[in-house]
């Protein structure tokens, strides 16, 4: 029995085609967001493990303007006739809105997302309750002698940090060339039982952990959700004029560089960042330890901050700060400061190194 086969003429086909041209297409569906999420991360895995893109050669006009680090809160002192320059908090104008170096800069979130891979792989810290969490690293922070003048950059020098991991323990901050300062969890100060009594010493205690006071114990606990962490974020540092946004990014630079964070908050610390309004991309800058990378950056009150990434790895290196406009502290370009993270290590007392060195 020989089997049927139909055939269609020229016409027939002519008119298969009029008709799928009438119908509507056929519905595509949507991905689940888990799967989104999923697929998403797969293929920045697979870019991260190609490496990077080769880069462009720069035009001799491009220019990048750097910025500078943000110094610590105890830095911005007088000390020997020096007054060493902590950021302003100055309200941010219309010239805030470009980023320094080029009028129209690339998205941070490739840079920043691979980051956060790298940063989920990384492994996990293994600081107990009672040890210390020790930080490493190479800084230099601009300065003015009391009678003004534009600012300099020192050499850069060694500092160490031992934070208690619970917080219940003072801990110790070492820097080249200056005495050793305890961090004590109690603040002392002077009370009087009654009007002429004698002061007499007593310690309160100090602020609960926080973004800008954190722990260990405390940073573990940050939401591992980008957009839930950057609105407690922003609430934690709300106080202070100037741009919200560029306190926000400060803060996630100090929580990268000042604390050992579980490998999850620490790659929803650089998410969160990529959600904040004026974060760029710039092509290549230095850490305090001489390591080139590429950067993400953002611009307010003429400076702009820096964090610096290895191109390889996508590790964090160092941050930086430089102004972006003249000033009576210096011209365009001038460096604030500068840090490179060179250890991050759990240690049993304070002025004791990884390996069991130190005092």
């Amino acid at each position: 029995m020989n089997a049927s086969r139909k055939t269609h003429s020229p016409s027939d086909e002519l008119l298969r085609g009029e008709l799928t041209e009438l119908l509507p297409p056929p519905p595509v569906p949507e991905l689940e967001p888990e799967r989104e999420h999923a697929l998403r991360y797969a293929v920045l895995r697979d870019a991260l493990a190609s490496g990077p893109a080769p880069s462009r050669p720069r035009s001799p006009r491009a220019v990048p303007r750097f910025t500078w680090i943000a110094a610590p809160a105890a830095a911005c002192a007088l000390v020997a006739g020096v007054v060493v320059l902590a950021p302003a908090e100055t309200p941010a104008g219309p010239s805030d809105r470009v980023t320094a170096g080029q009028p129209s800069a690339p998205d941070a979130g490739p840079v920043l997302s691979r980051a956060a891979l790298a940063a989920a792989a990384a492994p996990a810290p293994d600081a107990r309750p009672q040890d210390f969490v020790y930080v490493r690293s190479l800084v230099a922070y601009a300065g003015r002698s009391a009678a003004g003048g534009v600012a300099t950059l020192p050499p850069a020098r060694q500092r160490e940090v031992w934070l208690s991991a619970d917080g219940s323990r003072s801990g110790l901050l070492r820097e080249a060339g200056a005495a050793d300062s305890v961090l004590s969890p109690s603040l002392p100060v002077y009370e009087l039982d009654h009007r002429g009594a004698s002061p007499r010493p007593s310690t309160i205690e100090a602020a609960p952990p926080s973004v800008t006071h954190p722990t260990h114990a405390y940073v573990a606990t940050l939401p591992t959700d980008p957009e839930a962490l950057l609105r407690l974020i922003r609430e934690e540092t709300r106080e202070g004029g100037g741009d919200a946004d560029q306190r926000a990014f400060r803060a996630i630079g100090t929580l990268l560089a000042e604390t050992w964070a579980p490998p999850k908050v620490t790659a929803s610390l650089y998410e969160a960042a990529a959600r904040i309004p004026g974060v760029t991309v710039l092509p290549s800058a230095k850490d305090a330890a001489g390591r080139e990378g590429v950067a993400v950056a953002r611009t307010a009150g003429g400076e702009q901050t820096q964090w610096i990434f290895d191109r390889a790895t996508s590790g964090f290196l160092g941050e930086r700060t430089v102004l972006t406009e003249t000033t009576d502290a210096g011209k365009k370009g001038t460096v604030l400061g500068v840090s490179a993270v060179l250890a991050k290590a759990a240690v049993a007392r304070t002025g004791e190194q990884p390996g069991g060195a130190g005092v």
